[in-house]
């Protein structure tokens, strides 16, 4: 069973998009996208330098953009048994679903882009990730910091989230057995208390929406459960700015549902590096330029075969 998994934020870099615009067509798209959302994606997406795709009113709707993009060239979903992303990616997997319309999705990452951002300047927050360590043993450090463990990630990273005070405790007193703890270049406490004000917006903006149920699996990064209705995916898309990611959980039911190889949406690398440690032997193939689709085509093909 082929899986598709679209990457959150923190996955974009300076200039990722630039060859994905050469692409026959894409360039038209998102031109068509930018105009619709009020956001020069091209730009930020080829000139901007990383300080300003940091910001999360930029960064989520060019994550999603890429990630649709990417996911146009890969043909027929029909070679794919289910779908699921990580954070923002969650709204790119609800696209390929066919969950959300590509407008839709950009329309709604949109809101919960600048809802996030907004969130985030009440507060001086970030992110920081743990690195190896008992999983039981990392949360309660974190919690005793007053830090939430954000991003269960599985693999052996934790990411922890709150106030930039409490986050510099985490890197002075990293907690027993964890190899290291890494800052992260994002711009707020995200899947927190702090985004709260976030969810408000969202629920106003998913009111609008008319979603269908997804045509494949789509395993939800809430719980790691599969998501059976348009409706309750949505609901999922909305909380989840506020509450933990558990990517580790979505990994098991990969496992369960029996994956046998995954392909990981542009900007790709994060996801797929984290499968390979936690399912050990599963081919993958992360798109991070269009000169991966020929890799990802194979295994396409063998999955279509």
């Amino acid at each position: 069973m082929l899986v598709l998994v679209a990457p959150g934020q923190g996955a974009q870099t300076p200039g990722f998009l630039t060859p994905w615009l050469e692409l026959p067509g894409a360039a038209d798209r998102v031109a068509g996208w930018s105009d619709a959302i009020g956001l020069d994606l091209a730009h930020y997406g080829t000139k901007a330098d990383a300080d300003e795709i940091r910001d999360t009113a930029v960064a989520q709707p060019l994550l999603v953009a890429a990630g649709l993009l990417s996911a146009a060239e890969l043909g027929a979903r029909t070679a794919f048994g289910a779908v699921a992303g990580h954070s923002v990616g969650e709204i790119t997997a609800a696209a390929y679903a066919g969950v959300l319309s590509d407008a839709d999705a950009l329309s709604f990452v949109r809101t919960r882009g600048l809802g996030m951002a907004d969130a985030a300047a009440v507060t001086a927050t970030g992110m920081a990730a743990v690195l190896g360590g008992d999983p039981d043993v990392v949360v309660k450090h974190l919690e005793k910091l007053g830090l939430t463990p954000a991003n269960i990630n599985g693999a052996g990273q934790i990411v922890a989230a709150g106030t930039m005070e409490q986050v510099a405790a985490l890197e002075a007193d990293k907690p027993e057995g964890a190899m290291k703890v890494v800052a992260l270049k994002v711009a707020g406490a995200f899947h927190t208390h702090h985004m709260a004000p976030a969810v408000a917006r969202l629920e106003e903006a998913a009111s609008a929406l008319s979603p269908a149920d997804p045509a494949l699996k789509y395993v939800s990064n809430k719980d790691g459960q599969v998501v059976t209705t348009g409706a309750d995916v949505v609901a999922r898309l909305v909380g989840q700015v506020a509450n933990p990611v558990r990517w580790d959980l979505c990994m098991e039911t990969f496992a369960e549902l029996g994956v046998t190889g995954i392909i990981e949406l542009s900007p790709g690398g994060t996801l797929t590096g984290l499968a390979k440690r936690a399912l050990k032997g599963v081919p993958s193939v992360a798109l991070k330029t269009p000169d991966d689709l020929e890799k990802a085509a194979a295994l396409v093909a063998e999955h279509s075969a």
